[in-house]
């Protein structure tokens, strides 16, 4: 017994000594301390910088003085959205490219989808997958990593294009003003932590359920249900009930009525969208970390359960930008999402890599390309926006581009401006039209895509 403790004693010793070994010591303070000189330099520096916001003292001089908004080739807005505290900018962007042709198709004035309908059904939907996916994983332990993702994911309000070819071919659309925001939509953080924290409750208990193996799947299948019947309640009391009918009527763009129709939200997509969503367009990604011209499929990365998994091309920035080019000369806007945290002066609407000279502010340099700032998780998409404009020089080669926000008229009235540089560094998603992607393209969509799990870093939601 007395042997048996001295070798834990022994191997604690041995443990704490490598740890000893890894900490920083006097010696190595000593060193640590010399990358701070206190020279009159350094002394202003510090003054500059414990004061103010570092990107504002990080703007080139002169730099706003070389940016204009001419575009060569530019589809016009139809009106800025606002998603307001929400992460609803994959909703927003995606409907914004229907309503822009439904505006021009039809003549219309100002007009807007109803984000508030959708987004409903997307959470309704969003709930069943998880409720589901639980199901489906019960017999797994609780710390696999599976079973662990999904408790952490229960729920949010991102989402990227799948759940707007999904959800709007499952359940239709209807005009802003038959169902409008209501204050949870616009400012969705309550209702979501309340919510998470209701269906992590809902999976433990479908977890620890028991029965006998003839009868438990049905009375696995029956609670769900009963908790969906909340859910749906939930949803009702923060959003407002779904229309099952509605009445509207068109008006053209001098405001004149032009017809009134009584619609279900099926019927009136049908009449004035009647695109095939799911079989249309082509989702395409710009990821160095990963061989191109492959296709590749992300579990879990869907809305609803029996929706679609984002199933995405991987190629060269170069490509991307040529079928963009053309989407836009034919005057078709398309869903885009990016980096859009970095380089950004929000209040010009300006993303360009050389708009912040942070390396001679703080000695040194941000050297990273884009392939090691994914592996390093210090870049990946986060925000939706949609792309509708580009500059080109005379050679046919972008010097810029225009994407249409959803922060209500912040930046540039509503829009952001990007070089062609910051495009290829942070731009990372784009759904185009199938008439705009070559046919060598297009053949990579009959090979088997390669499966890539929930927590990859491409799924992170786009708010």
């Amino acid at each position: 017994m007395i042997k048996q403790v001295l070798t834990i004693c022994a191997a604690a010793a041995v443990s704490v000594s490598a740890m000893a070994q890894g900490g920083i010591t006097d010696e190595m303070m000593t060193q640590i301390r010399q990358g701070w000189q206190g020279t009159p330099e350094e002394l202003a520096l510090q003054n500059a910088i414990s004061a103010n916001d570092i990107n504002k003292l990080s703007v080139k001089q002169g730099i706003e003085a070389t940016y204009d908004y001419y575009f060569s080739d530019e589809v016009k807005s139809k009106g800025i959205s606002d998603q307001q505290s929400s992460g609803r900018c994959w909703l927003f962007s995606g409907m914004n490219v229907l309503r822009a042709a439904m505006i021009e198709k039809y003549g219309l004035g100002p007009f807007e989808f109803s984000q508030n309908y959708i987004f409903f059904y997307d959470q309704l939907e969003k709930a069943n997958l998880f409720l589901q996916g639980i199901i489906d994983t019960r017999d797994l332990p609780m710390d696999d990593r599976k079973v662990e993702w999904l408790f952490r994911h229960a729920i949010g309000d991102g989402g990227q294009f799948t759940g707007v070819s999904d959800l709007i071919t499952k359940y239709g659309l209807v005009p802003s003003n038959v169902m409008p925001e209501t204050y949870a939509s616009n400012h969705t953080s309550g209702m979501s932590r309340l919510l998470n924290l209701k269906l992590k409750e809902f999976g433990l208990e479908l977890r620890e359920m028991t029965g006998s193996k003839k009868e438990l799947p049905a009375m696995l299948e029956q609670r769900k249900v009963e908790m969906l019947a909340f859910v749906y309640r939930f949803l009702v009391l923060n959003l407002g009930e779904p229309p099952m009918e509605f009445t509207w009527t068109m008006y053209d763009a001098e405001g004149k009525p032009v017809s009134t129709k009584t619609y279900t939200p099926k019927s009136f997509y049908d009449e004035y969208v009647g695109v095939d969503l799911k079989n249309n367009y082509v989702m395409l990604m710009n990821d160095p970390t990963r061989e191109f011209y492959k296709v590749y499929e992300i579990e879990y990365d869907r809305h609803q359960y029996d929706g679609k998994n984002w199933l995405y091309i991987n190629l060269p920035i170069e490509e991307i930008e040529a079928m963009a080019i053309a989407s836009i000369k034919d005057g078709t806007m398309m869903y885009f999402s990016c980096d859009v945290g970095k380089f950004l002066d929000r209040q010009n609407g300006v993303l360009d890599v050389n708009y912040y000279d942070y390396g001679s502010l703080m000695g040194t340099t941000f050297g990273m390309d884009k392939r090691e700032r994914i592996l390093t998780g210090s870049s990946g998409s986060s925000h939706a926006m949609t792309l509708m404009a580009v500059d080109l020089d005379e050679n046919g080669n972008a010097r810029k581009w225009k994407v249409e926000n959803s922060w209500g008229m912040t930046g540039h009235k509503g829009h952001l401006v990007m070089t062609d540089e910051w495009f290829e560094e942070y731009m990372f998603r784009l759904v185009v039209e199938k008439k705009y992607v070559p046919e060598n393209i297009l053949k990579l969509l009959d090979t088997a895509p390669i499966m890539l799990p929930p927590w990859d870093p491409m799924f992170a939601e786009e708010l």
